[in-house]
């Protein structure tokens, strides 16, 4: 059975993202994947599997953020070779305490058999413990 590259899977999991799917986003994950979060913020460090990624990670973001200023993000970028994808997207919304919040964000994504495997995420934490965090 052929997987879709790479680029086809990265591209789909941000686009499902931002349209708030995020059911057929966890999906485009393996069991075990693992995601890097940079820096030296209360949530830096390797999330490791679903649950963590999904449930203890990302899905904690979205509570620094206002009820009515959840992000959106916008993919504007990805280049692939073979099994790696660089993505760039922005994220730009309202912080819990009303603070603007934008972003830009690269992530290098890792696809084995059609599914994310791992990523490293490269954004601006020092932003990110200005408004989100602050």
């Amino acid at each position: 059975m052929q997987h879709p590259d790479a680029r086809t899977v990265v591209t789909d999991y941000v686009t499902l993202i931002a349209a708030g799917e995020l059911d057929a986003a966890i999906a485009l994950f393996a069991e075990d994947a693992t995601w890097d979060y940079p820096g030296h913020l209360a949530i830096s460090r390797t999330w490791r599997g679903k649950q963590e990624i999904f449930g203890d990670f990302l899905g904690r973001i979205g509570t620094y953020f206002a009820a009515d200023g959840l992000p959106a993000i916008t993919l504007t970028r990805v280049l692939a070779d073979g099994p790696l994808a660089v993505a760039e997207w922005t994220t730009v919304g309202t912080a819990a305490n009303g603070e603007p919040y934008e972003n830009d964000c690269l992530g290098v994504f890792t696809v084995e058999d059609g599914r994310i495997t791992a990523v490293r995420e490269y954004l601006d934490t020092d932003h990110v413990a200005r408004t989100l965090l602050a």
